[in-house]
């Protein structure tokens, strides 16, 4: 009997216990459920990050990093407005968004910061002939679209009497730091087993003014940039750009990364200056276009259809505000890069001439700008 009595205490003991223990897991389980309930609420109740394109348009104006001392992509005209192929892209991304292509802020930045500032997403889009590489684009930012296609090429003094890269040995060469510039010189002279001495500034303007000191016998560069700075020295035609191309250098505006919409935004921008040339729809026309007989020319216009504006937060019209404010592509680089009075850079038959325009359909010879339909 005392026996069972004792098993008795012990059970009722053991089930004390088990039940204490179950109602402590329940509050404790109760607790966690509270916590995570409270935690959902306040995630739904705290404000969505702002989009860059809300940002830019409660701001009032785009900034746009870029340059001012290189004739043709960005310098200072007579009046002191800073004009250029790149500045033109950024006027047309500020006429699509805040419909005025003046409202932008330009962002003077060395070769060397480019990366840094749209990587720490400071401004809104990057457009200094910036060249698309896989490692930048996946460690910058997006790349939206091509808009020149370039390479790397040498410029000497003609009483150098050099008529080829592979005759530089030796040769003190004048380069920009922190650019593809830099990386392709030097695997062009280990390549070719070449000895020379780099001379590295990170201005461009600095680079030009020591090659014209004669701190060195060699200027690299973009061949487009070369052939703008050229102009700048005061004998241009004491000096020449050596035949050999040793880079692909595809130039194009960069967005920072983490925002698709803004990403899609620059890329139909870049869309419209290219398919209105081909459209044939310019600044002085496009009235007339908007209201005539071409289908493809009224989608682009906004007067038919439509290409995706309302889902990109675009007026209807963006096509008519970005190509009465800037022009069309062709506009762009005639103003900028082909002209008599300044950079003369021809188009034709050359990679920067529109697809449409190539020469022949079997051959690799220019018509390398373009973009996706704008349907």
């Amino acid at each position: 009997m005392r026996k069972a009595c004792k098993l008795l205490v012990v059970l009722g003991v053991m089930l004390a216990l088990f039940l204490s223990a179950a109602c402590a897991t329940q509050e404790a389980d109760t607790g966690e459920m509270a916590k995570t309930e409270e935690a959902k609420t306040e995630m739904m109740e705290a404000p969505a990050a702002a989009s860059r394109l809300e940002t830019v348009r409660e701001r009032g104006h785009l900034i746009c990093a870029s340059r001012n001392d290189v004739p043709g992509y960005g310098s200072v005209d007579e009046a002191g407005t800073n004009v250029g192929f790149d500045i033109d892209l950024c006027r047309a991304v500020a006429a699509a968004v805040l419909g005025d292509p003046d409202a932008f802020e330009i962002r003077l930045i060395t070769a060397a910061e480019r990366g840094p500032t749209i990587q720490s997403g400071e401004v809104d889009l990057l457009v200094r002939t910036v060249t698309w590489t896989t490692s930048r684009d996946a460690a910058w930012g997006n790349y939206a679209q091509t808009m020149f296609y370039d390479g790397q090429g040498f410029m000497v003094p003609k009483s150098l009497g050099v008529t080829s890269a592979y005759e530089l040995a030796g040769a003190a060469v004048c380069v920009t730091s922190g650019t593809t510039t830099e990386l392709n010189m030097a695997d062009f002279f280990r390549q070719n087993n070449l000895e020379y001495n780099p001379k590295v500034y990170e201005d461009t303007d600095v680079v030009l003014e020591s090659y014209k000191s004669g701190a060195c016998e060699v200027f690299t560069n973009d061949r487009s940039q070369l052939a703008a700075l050229r102009t700048a020295l005061p004998n241009p035609d004491d000096h020449v750009i050596l035949p050999e191309t040793i880079s692909e250098e595809p130039l194009g505006p960069v967005v920072p990364h983490g925002d698709e919409q803004w990403f899609d935004i620059v890329k139909t921008v870049m869309g419209i200056l290219i398919y209105a040339e081909a459209y044939g729809i310019n600044s002085t026309n496009v009235a007339d276009m908007a209201a005539g007989e071409n289908v493809k020319a009224k989608r682009l216009l906004g007067t038919e259809g439509s290409f995706g504006q309302e889902e990109l937060g675009l007026d209807q019209n963006v096509g008519q505000t970005v190509i009465n404010a800037v022009g069309n592509y062709g506009e762009i680089y005639a103003r900028n890069l082909d002209n008599p009075d300044g950079v003369q850079l021809p188009r034709e038959g050359s990679r920067n001439a529109l697809w449409s325009n190539a020469p022949c359909t079997d051959c690799p010879k220019g018509g390398q700008i373009y973009s996706q339909p704008l349907r």
